[in-house]
């Protein structure tokens, strides 16, 4: 078990990191005890001279555990002389190992023979008079140090597998505290730590050490204490992952890969990262040696360590104990209470659970008793979707997955998302230390939540998230753009009442057809990406719509027949049909993220209601929506080109506003057959105060100032301000939406 010494307790592999800490790399030679029988192992007539198996480890404390060698069966092992007697070392790492002794010169290679000949042969332990045998193992490397594994299975899981196979001793001589007991010789009573110094100097002394080097390495540390952990044989609880249940569904890996299968993961890589630790994780060790946390109220035999055989009684007299009293009322417990006298032969455990078991059955002990949040449908998992930090895989997802598959036969969950961490502006790591921490309420103090809510929406998650004062600003603008938009919405929606106002989709403008369709395509595409959980996406659409298709497209061109068509008009009731649906729309695509804003909105549009209380807009049929979207795409492509050619103008002096100009479109035959339609609604989609279509060969534009009037009321220059005496200042154009039924436009 990896154990830390500072929690005095075994962690499970979600509870370990992995930092640099720089270790003494020893070189330490086996005496072989008996050279006749090595003799004939490397078929050699005799050996006359001391010999040496040399290991290579980074962990001298645990040299008192050692109960064997490794080899590998297959490598070849070299019997070289050398100043300082005879060596066996691996063939292919032998030059590193003797460069690494200083012993290059001079040596010479006597015999080879291969790991598995040399299985059995005794070597006496470097400083504690017993032996310890060869043996041969798959788990040894040719990577690094010399080919030979020092094996001490209570303190390494390849040698506790390897010794289990050859029936060696599980020696762990190190207690809870990290001290060696008092009867281990030589170092009885120390830390680990301290003990290291004290045998590297032993071996100097005897002449076993042939080197000694500090080595920086990864190395497991506590991801509470942040300190050093070791690996410790213990007596603890586990899952295990390839034990078969009883219910004859397979083992519980075999459960939790076809459970990954069915899983859909946000981002898609995440399956692969699951997938791989359940493949390779160990047995799952639930128990933990606290004195605080959810006990594991087990009762065993002093003798035997056998469960007490009423097990699962005493189980839920427990848990009725602890529901009515705490989990103190175990700790409480006397177990005369409960075993009456078999007290007497039975220890009650002081283990607690893995806190990662505790969030682990959260679907348990939530989901399925919360009638609310529980599914109708049988064997269906509990949630649509579970989502944290992408360390999760490691902890919260494994461990639900785990114990999902073990009660139900699968996850708990029918998606996981991961997202990524909070950084600064640079890509740093937050901390207090450094002073680069944005509190999320200072963010929501001052700008208010629906900005922080957008920055998170607006960020791809699946990496990590960059926040800093000039973000935060740049969001404040795009927010600002959208709500700017909706007040444009909801006040042009003032005086619209559906029932009495609305017009069949057949009687609006072009434009305001093309705007509903565009609006359909981007419900449709924003419905695609809230179903994949692809906010960021949302985020730039809906900032996107608001600012160029609306703001600076079609609410720009709207405005002119918004404020200068008769208020009951035709003309101006379409566009408030399409307003209104628009808006409807747009409430809802942006509640899941501006929240605040989207209940602000619906407030104004439908009373008391509540956006969250609906689901998307029902836009009205429309069965020209493909024509449409074609159409209006390329006559916003010639009106780009215009705007061009207008800021041209513009910056040179010639002219102010749009409409102070006059544009005239020599038009290819494509292009002359796309506006034509238009007629004098062409001024209107060009935002001109004049516009003439003239067929050309090419595409040719002319822009000049014009020389009318400008009307105080549309601001559109016209030669016919001021030609209606009971109406000065005005065009012909307003007198008649002020007079008269008003203006006739189809298209724009």
């Amino acid at each position: 078990m990896h154990w830390c010494v500072d929690c005095g307790s075994a962690l499970a592999e979600a509870e370990v990191e992995y930092e640099d800490k720089t270790s003494p790399a020893i070189d330490v030679g086996f005496a072989v005890a008996d050279r006749a029988d090595l003799a004939q192992r490397f078929d050699l007539a005799a050996i006359d001279e001391p010999v040496q198996i040399v290991i290579w480890t980074t962990t001298p404390w645990t040299l008192p555990a050692n109960q064997a060698v490794a080899l590998h069966p297959d490598f070849q092992y070299a019997l070289v002389r050398t100043a300082k007697g005879l060596l066996i070392l691996a063939d292919s790492l032998r030059e590193a190992a003797l460069a690494r002794y200083e012993l290059s010169d001079g040596a010479e290679v006597i015999a080879h023979t291969t790991g598995q000949a040399l299985e059995g042969t005794l070597l006496w332990h470097p400083f504690q008079e017993r032996q310890v045998p060869v043996i041969v193992g798959d788990h040894v490397t040719a990577d690094a140090g010399t080919g030979a594994v020092h094996t001490a299975p209570g303190h390494g899981l390849d040698d506790y597998v390897v010794g289990s196979r050859y029936g060696l001793k599980v020696d762990n001589p190190v207690g809870d505290d990290g001290r060696f007991y008092a009867t281990v010789p030589l170092v009885g009573g120390m830390s680990i730590w301290q003990a290291n110094p004290l045998i590297v100097e032993t071996l100097q002394t005897s002449g076993n050490l042939l080197a000694h080097a500090k080595l920086l390495h990864s190395y497991p540390h506590c991801w509470r204490h942040k300190t050093p952990i070791i690996f410790r044989a213990t007596r603890q609880w586990f899952i295990g992952m390839e034990t078969a249940g009883a219910d004859g569904r397979g083992s519980l890996r075999a459960q939790a890969l076809t459970a990954v299968e069915h899983t859909q993961f946000f981002p898609a890589w995440g399956r692969a990262r699951l997938e791989a630790m359940i493949k390779n994780r160990p047995d799952w060790c639930v128990s933990r040696q606290r004195n605080w946390g959810v006990p594991m109220p087990f009762f065993t035999h002093k003798e035997t360590g056998a469960l007490h055989p009423r097990s699962l009684e005493l189980l839920e007299v427990v848990a009725q104990r602890v529901e009515q009293a705490g989990i103190e009322a175990w700790f409480a417990l006397d177990p005369a209470e409960l075993l009456g006298d078999d007290a007497a032969h039975y220890n009650k455990t002081g283990h607690t659970l893995d806190v990662w078991f505790d969030s682990g059955v959260t679907h348990a002990c939530v989901l399925k008793r919360r009638p609310e949040l529980a599914r109708a449908e049988p064997n269906q998992p509990a949630a649509d979707l579970y989502l944290e930090g992408s360390d999760q895989h490691r902890g919260w997802f494994q461990s639900s997955l785990l114990t999902g598959c073990a009660t139900d036969g699968h996850a708990p969950y029918k998606a996981l998302l991961t997202h990524g961490f909070v950084v600064d502006g640079k890509g740093h790591k937050m901390s207090k230390s450094k002073g680069n921490v944005i509190a999320p309420q200072k963010v929501m103090d001052q700008y208010g939540a629906d900005i922080l809510r957008l920055w998170v929406a607006t960020t791809d998650y699946s990496g990590e998230l960059t926040i800093s004062d000039e973000i935060l600003k740049r969001v404040v603008e795009s927010y600002r753009r959208i709500r700017n938009t909706l007040k444009f919405l909801l006040a042009n929606l003032s005086d619209f009442d559906r029932q009495a106002h609305a017009l069949p989709v057949a009687d609006w403008l072009e434009i305001d057809r093309y705007a509903l369709a565009l609006t359909r395509q981007l419900q449709g595409e924003l419905q695609a990406h809230y179903n994949a959980y692809e906010f960021h996406f949302v985020a730039q659409k809906l900032q996107a719509f608001c600012s160029e298709d609306l703001g600076g497209f079609y609410l720009d061109i709207l405005k002119d027949r918004l404020y200068t068509s008769g208020a009951d008009s035709r003309a101006r009731r379409a566009a408030q049909n399409a307003l209104f649906h628009i808006t409807h729309a747009l409430a809802r695509w942006m509640a899941p993220i501006l929240s605040f804003t989207g209940e602000e909105v619906w407030t104004q549009l439908a009373g008391d209601d509540s956006v969250f209380l609906h689901t998307w807009h029902t836009l009205p049929e429309q069965a020209d929506t493909a024509d449409l979207l074609d159409r209006w795409t390329r006559i916003r492509t010639v009106r780009a080109e215009v705007q061009k050619d207008l800021e041209t103008v513009r910056a040179a002096g010639g002219i102010g506003s749009s409409l102070q100009a006059e544009i005239t479109l020599h038009a290819s035959p494509a292009t002359h057959a796309l506006l034509a339609p238009l007629g004098d609604d062409l001024r209107f989609v060009l935002i001109t105060s004049q516009a003439r279509l003239l067929a050309s060969d090419s595409d040719r534009i002319d822009v000049t100032p014009s020389a009318a009037k400008k009307c105080e009321r549309c601001w559109h220059y016209r030669d016919d301000v001021d030609t209606h005496a009971d109406h000065p200042g005005l065009c012909g154009r307003c007198v008649s939406n002020l007079t008269t039924a008003g203006e006739v436009r189809n298209h724009a």
